[in-house]
């Protein structure tokens, strides 16, 4: 009786909760609770959607967290102990804060975020919850170099979405591997491997893992990609369907988005006119100012104003002014683009 009563103790533990909070997301009383503990009353099953926002973690997730439990109450030795240094919720707090930061992108200070609990984590010593948050930080990570523009070496986002990976994986979050999947894909493409990020792409356009708002997003990516590859007329047969479904999915920022990759698709294939029209369709239904999402429409515009003669001018100074934004939020991926452009079109003159 008292290996059980350690064990549910040491396993509430694990996810760092008091009593008062366990019984509350159990919809208990502390009484009923403390009786489980002692091993007087057998443990009902927990109403897992409560207990999971409580948690902050997806349901998927809440199960390997209720499997330790189990295993705990069950007298088997749990794989992992816990880690007795780490506030959990600081240490979500602070992913939080990191994700606005990334929004802005306020890149240093997202990293002394990321840096302070990532530098001194062992995955080796950690409880699930523990895990869970390292893997939600690698992932954070990734996405600050993406945006960096570091995609190579050692401390690449390749790197960090690559551990993410096996993080997740242990963890048995199949929905977090095929996020991160996509990821290397966008590296891919941002690399200028773009068969290889159009095949992989494709394949998660349908894979069930995903939800379906990045099964849609995989989709146009797609288009993307092809469209970069100089198949443009394929691709906008990938990007119109995106369309319609972030429209029905009611998400206003990629479907302003997928407009801007229509725009350039409908420029490659020498259409103006129609990309006229869908950036047109873009900048009027711009979904927010971020620097990134400013400098992408803004660099995609001025690469359309650019194809004709008399609009030229105009292109080449947001051009610019895409460049300079780029430089002071330290972009590089962008300011490299955008000199790309430049260049190309310098070249034709």
């Amino acid at each position: 009786m008292a290996t059980k009563e350690s064990a549910l103790a040491a396993a509430r533990a694990t996810v760092g909760l008091t009593q008062e909070n366990l019984a509350f997301a159990l919809d208990v009383s502390v009484s009923t609770l403390s009786r489980w503990e002692n091993g007087l009353v057998k443990p009902l099953p927990p109403k897992r959607p409560k207990l999971a926002r409580l948690l902050n973690v997806s349901l998927s997730e809440l199960e390997l967290l209720l499997r330790e439990v189990h295993e705990r109450t069950s007298g088997r030795s749990p794989e992992r102990s816990v880690s007795v240094e780490f506030d959990y919720d600081s240490w979500e707090d602070d992913l939080d804060r990191t994700a606005i930061c990334l929004g802005r992108q306020e890149f240093d200070l997202a990293k002394l975020l990321l840096d302070r609990w990532v530098l001194r984590f062992r995955a080796e010593t950690a409880g699930m919850l523990g895990l869970h948050l390292y893997g939600r930080s690698l992932r954070l990570l990734g996405d600050l170099r993406q945006d960096q523009g570091l995609l190579r070496g050692p401390l690449s986002a390749r790197q960090s979405y690559l551990k993410a990976i096996q993080v997740y994986g242990e963890l048995g979050a199949d929905r977090r591997v095929a996020q991160l999947e996509l990821q290397l894909a966008v590296l891919d493409e941002m690399d200028g491997r773009l068969v290889e990020a159009a095949e992989a792409y494709k394949r998660l356009a349908t894979d069930q893992r995903l939800a379906e708002r990045d099964r849609a997003r995989a989709q146009l990516w797609v288009g993307t990609a092809l469209s970069k590859h100089g198949l443009n007329v394929e691709a906008v047969s990938f990007i119109r369907p995106a369309i319609r479904r972030f429209e029905q999915l009611e998400e206003p920022q990629d479907w302003s988005v997928a407009y801007q990759k229509l725009a350039l698709a409908h420029r490659g294939a020498a259409d103006l006119r129609s990309a006229s029209d869908a950036i047109e369709i873009a900048l009027n239904n711009r979904a927010g100012d971020a620097p990134m999402q400013r400098v992408r429409l803004d660099t995609a515009h001025a690469h359309i104003l650019l194809s004709d003669a008399a609009t030229a001018d105009n292109g080449l100074a947001l051009l610019d002014a895409a460049a300079a934004t780029s430089a002071r939020y330290g972009m590089m991926h962008q300011l490299v683009s955008i000199e790309g452009i430049r260049h190309a079109f310098e070249g034709k003159s």
